[in-house]
Formats: structure tokens, C-alpha cells, sequence
């Protein structure tokens, strides 16, 4: 029989750890210019890691975090009030990524302001890449999807399910990889076999083409290895529940980390570090790093006490994550509805910018040049939506999804 976390006990640090993370989140989703990021700001091209390729696992840990808080409730309610609730969950964040995907609805054409299609018929007599159209998954349409698996794959497995699970998965994926990629190079843009499921289920017109062609990096076959990462989250949760607030506790939980850490550097040599793909070793690597982090962070604020400016910074951001993430994705998407004139081209057409636009090539850049300007830009918008959240703390509302 397998041991039971004891009564619920509040853990101050996760929520400190998910506001970080989501304010992370708003640094590296908002740049002043996409030309002037500074290194660490920025996503690997391809294999490899930066700190901002830890956001979204992190990000994905910690809703495994909260789950070893709420699955033991929500359980016992009973299974339908269980299942009925997972899943109104995962439509509602699914929906609301999709909704975020075609915000605002418009976009300036030479006409003015006309309907963005969920398809465009013209577009769509091109071939490849040029197809256009509203894409369906994201980065809240990865997060339903891996809360919802790992949610049932705890329920109906339990925890030894989970290990056996997510190991399958893992070495299942990289097998995956190799068996249906491209055989002289499996791990490349151009060789990963997800794209071909993506294209087959979501069709071309409906993918991220960031990369120069129709990838996405938060694809159907790379959201498999994600769902691990909510499964390895809430392992950890479950440990340190069960532990409780000790040092027996955070040596073990560290210790775990750095082992994971190695895990993944080793899988790296055969099967690389890859977040666009979502590789497995990366998987091990980031949840180690995840695990070490929150480590410190118990050892800080819960046994040592150590509570500041920082901590309650970032604490407010954890009370409201998804909703932040949401509004600030639906605010910088509508800076672009309020333009502003910004010459003519070589034909003569005039030539327009977005209120986001205007704000960095007018204020910040101008102030603290392009790089530095980009970084404030950002960081401005960390502190406008932590008002925000702020503002909702003090009136006690704390949206939920």
C-alpha cells in the first residue's frame, strides 16, 4: 500500500517558485524588439539550453506541484465529481489558448480593420508554409493537455503507475524519435517525426511557422514527454508532503535533482537537449534543475524562515498564474489594433506601427538604446502586471481555471 501525504500543509516556497516562474514568463514573452534580445533572454536556435528554455518546464513542474495539493481532494469527492472536473478544466485552458491564438479577432489590412478567418481561402491555394490561418495549440493548449493525462494516469495508476508511466513514455518517445524520423538525422527541424502528425491531424495552415516552415514547437508527439514533467512534479509534491518541513526532506529532494541534472546530460550525448522538441534528456534535465531551485528556495523560506520584498514580489504572481499569463498575452496582443504613422515605404504606401512598436521605438529605446531598451520594455511590463495582480490580492480575488 502506498504512503499517503499527511494533512494538507501550506508550503509558502511553491507558490513563491510559480510566480517566479510566470514572471519569467511575462520577461521572455515580451521583449521590446525580437532583434535585441540579450543571450540569456532568448531560446536555444536548436539543441541546448538557455534560462529561458526553463520557464515552460518549470512552469509545467509546478502545475504537477499543485496537483499532489488538490488530486488527494478531488478524489475524494469521488470519481465522476473527479473526472468532471479535470476535464471541464483542460477544455476551459485549452479553449482559453485558442481564444488567445486568434485574439483580437482583426488585423489591419490596406482596407482597414477586417476579420481574421479561422482559415484564409486565399492563402490556402499556396502550398507549405504560406497556408495561413488561426493556430490550435500554444502554450495553454500544452498545459491542459499534459494536466489532464497526468491527472488520470494518477488516478487510475497511483503513483507506482506514474514511475512505470512516464518511464514508458520517455524511453517510448525517444524510440519514437528514431524509428519514424528522418534516419541521418531524427533530432533536426527538418528530420522530427512530430511535424508529419502535426501536418496529418492540424494541417499546415494551422502550425507555428516561426522556424521559417510549419513546426511547433508545442506539438501533439512532443506534448507526450511534457505530460512527464507534470508527473515528475507532483512526485516531488508528494515527497515533500509526505516528509513534511525537514532536512531529511530537502536532502533527499536535492539529491533527486542533481541526479536528474546528470541523467540528462548523459541522454544528451544520444538523444539531445531540445525543448522545440520537448527530448526527453530535456525533460530529465529541467526537472532537476526545477527540483534543485525549489530545494533552495524550502531550505530559504520555509526552514530558515527568510521572508522579503522578493518573495512577496513574486508571491502574487502565483495567486492568479494562469489568469496573468492570459491577460498579458490578450494586452500585448492588442497593442497592435492602436497604431500609429511611421512613414512610407520605397512604393510610397504609408508605413505603420503598433502601440508596442511606438512604446519601444520612442521611449525606451531612445533612453537606454536598443538592448537595453528591449531588457526595460519587458521589465516594465513585469511591474504593470504585478500591479495588477497586487491590486487582486488585496481585494482577495484569486481567479481560478
Amino acid at each position: 500500500m502506498e504512503n499517503s501525504p499527511p494533512a494538507k500543509e501550506r508550503f509558502y516556497s511553491l507558490d513563491v517558485f510559480r510566480g517566479a516562474t510566470v514572471a519569467l514568463m511575462i520577461l521572455v514573452n515580451n521583449p521590446g524588439s525580437w532583434s535585441y534580445i540579450y543571450a540569456p533572454f532568448d531560446h536555444a536556435k536548436w539543441n541546448g539550453c538557455t534560462p529561458t528554455d526553463l520557464v515552460f518546464p518549470f512552469f509545467l513542474f509546478a502545475v504537477g506541484n499543485a496537483l499532489a495539493f488538490v488530486l488527494p481532494r478531488l478524489e475524494a469527492a469521488g470519481e465522476a465529481a473527479l473526472l468532471s472536473k479535470v476535464f471541464r478544466r483542460t477544455l476551459l485552458i485549452f479553449g482559453i489558448g485558442l481564444f488567445l491564438n486568434w485574439f483580437p479577432f482583426v488585423k489591419w489590412s490596406a482596407s482597414g480593420l477586417v476579420f481574421r478567418p479561422w482559415t484564409d481561402p486565399v492563402d490556402l491555394v499556396h502550398a507549405g508554409a504560406e497556408a495561413t490561418g488561426v493556430r490550435i495549440l500554444g502554450v495553454l493548449q500544452r498545459i491542459a493537455l499534459a494536466y489532464c493525462l497526468a491527472s488520470l494516469i494518477l488516478h487510475f495508476g497511483k503513483l507506482r503507475g506514474a514511475w512505470v508511466t512516464g518511464s514508458v513514455i520517455l524511453l517510448g518517445y525517444w524510440a519514437l524519435c528514431l524509428a519514424f524520423g528522418n534516419p541521418m538525422d531524427p533530432f533536426s527541424l527538418s528530420g522530427y517525426f512530430g511535424t508529419k502528425v502535426d501536418k496529418a491531424v492540424l494541417g499546415v495552415a494551422h502550425m507555428y511557422k516561426g522556424e521559417g516552415v510549419a513546426f511547433d514547437p508545442e506539438g501533439l508527439a512532443s506534448t507526450l514527454p511534457a505530460v512527464v514533467q507534470v508527473l515528475f512534479g507532483y512526485m516531488a509534491g508528494h515527497y515533500i508532503l509526505l516528509k513534511g518541513k525537514t532536512y531529511e526532506m530537502l536532502a533527499g529532494l536535492f539529491v533527486v535533482g542533481c541526479v536528474l541534472v546528470f541523467t540528462g546530460f548523459c541522454w544528451d550525448m544520444v538523444f539531445p537537449i531540445n525543448k522545440k522538441i520537448w527530448s526527453s534528456s530535456f525533460v530529465l534535465y529541467t526537472t532537476g534543475l526545477a527540483i534543485c531551485v525549489l530545494s533552495v528556495l524550502i531550505y530559504v523560506i520555509e526552514l530558515h524562515g527568510r521572508r522579503g520584498v522578493l518573495t512577496r514580489f513574486f508571491d502574487v504572481f502565483g495567486k492568479n498564474a494562469l489568469f496573468i499569463f492570459m491577460f498579458s498575452g490578450m494586452l500585448v496582443r492588442g497593442y497592435g489594433l492602436i497604431r500609429f504613422a511611421n512613414g512610407v515605404d520605397a512604393s510610397g504606401k504609408a508605413r505603420y506601427e503598433g502601440l508596442g512598436g511606438w512604446m519601444y521605438n520612442h521611449l525606451f529605446a531612445p533612453a537606454f538604446g536598443n538592448m537595453n531598451g528591449s531588457l526595460l520594455y519587458a521589465i516594465f511590463h513585469i511591474f504593470l502586471f504585478w500591479a495588477i495582480c497586487y491590486w487582486l490580492d488585496r481585494k482577495k480575488i484569486y481567479i481560478k481555471v
